[in-house]
């Protein structure tokens, strides 16, 4: 018999699609390997990305999101009428308010749902499925659309040897519903905010005193994302192995009993740390979306969702593990029941 997430008294939730957009420009490492005096072998060897997806300038974060949107829908067999709460993730939407979500909503013809933005980074997404899940249990919420969609390229210093590589862009968006039986379990999340600034836009939009000038320095159409690799390394792989275990824990389960890990996209090397540490069965498919589409931080879980079920569709149904984590430091993670067959 099938092991089952643990469930609680109350609505449950689950998944009914996942959809995603990727932005056509493939970028291979040869392209950002000069202005950083580095080489594709060392890329590799560090982070396991071989190439990464640019959006181009008419490609915008509500552009990709309202994309990825379209395409959960249609998978879901539902219109946008039918979605009571949507929930959008992202660092790198440029405007304070309004919402991405509302500018969603708008354009798809649905303008008096629930609607806002959230910014856990790289954590986001799984931030998003627990309060969506949330908001179901209570009945606040029939259902909900969470979305992760980056645009990263805009934030990312060319010339930023530590940073130039890794970052890319993307959307990727889930419908959540109601369920008899319980398809997402219960959320483990957290922080270590003394370590908050390992990871930062940088300068701040306080320090940006001219707007004018800051926007035409070249090299630069915004402020820049920076991090302390090192230090932000070593806190994913010897903290974020114990939180995702005790996301299993939580749901009454073990890593023998899930199908599939599909952890934040932003380390080869994290991930496969990650999931010795965990003991991880040779039977659990492991995501690597990283490898030829970069780290899209809110939105990579849901991009590596998506393209893992298209490439082993025996997957659908079955229990995968989640964890996000990034800047805050901050993470989250809950065992889900993958959406069936479109």
């Amino acid at each position: 018999m099938a092991k089952v997430i643990a469930s609680k008294s109350g609505s449950e939730s689950r998944i009914l699609s996942v959809g995603s957009y990727r932005p056509k420009r493939l970028v291979p490492n040869s392209e950002i390997v000069d202005r950083i005096e580095s080489s594709d072998e060392w890329i590799q060897q560090r982070t396991g990305i071989e190439s990464r997806r640019f959006a181009d300038d008419s490609e915008s974060v509500v552009d990709m999101a309202t994309w990825a949107v379209e395409d959960a829908l249609a998978k879901a067999k539902l219109s946008i009428t039918d979605i009571d709460t949507l929930i959008v993730a992202t660092v790198t939407f440029p405007f304070q308010m309004p919402s991405a979500a509302t500018a969603i909503l708008q354009r798809l013809g649905h303008p008096t749902a629930a609607a806002f933005d959230i910014n856990a980074a790289c954590a986001g997404f799984s931030y998003g499925i627990s309060m969506a899940h949330d908001f179901i249990k209570a009945g606040t919420s029939k259902t909900v659309l969470v979305v992760g969609a980056e645009k990263i390229s805009d934030f990312t210093d060319p010339d930023d040897r530590a940073t130039a590589f890794i970052f890319a862009d993307g959307a990727g968006a889930v419908v959540i519903g109601q369920s008899r039986d319980a398809g997402i379990g219960p959320v483990e999340w957290g922080s270590d905010a003394d370590s908050r600034d390992a990871i930062q836009m940088n300068p701040s939009w306080i320090d940006v005193r001219d707007v004018e000038t800051q926007l035409t320095k070249a090299g630069s159409k915004w402020p820049n994302i920076s991090q302390e690799g090192q230090k932000v390394y070593r806190w994913a792989v010897f903290s974020m192995s114990k939180a995702a275990m005790k996301a299993l824990e939580s749901a009454g389960l073990t890593v023998n009993d899930i199908a599939a890990f599909i952890p934040h996209q932003a380390n080869m090397r994290i991930i496969e740390t990650m999931a010795k540490e965990m003991g991880m069965p040779d039977s659990v498919v492991i995501a690597d979306d990283i490898r030829v589409n970069g780290n899209t931080s809110a939105a990579s879980i849901p991009l590596a969702m998506d393209v893992l079920l298209d490439q082993h569709p025996e997957l659908h149904g079955k229990l995968a593990l989640l964890i996000g984590y990034g800047a805050g430091l901050v993470y989250a993670g809950q065992v889900v029941e993958l959406p069936p067959k479109p």
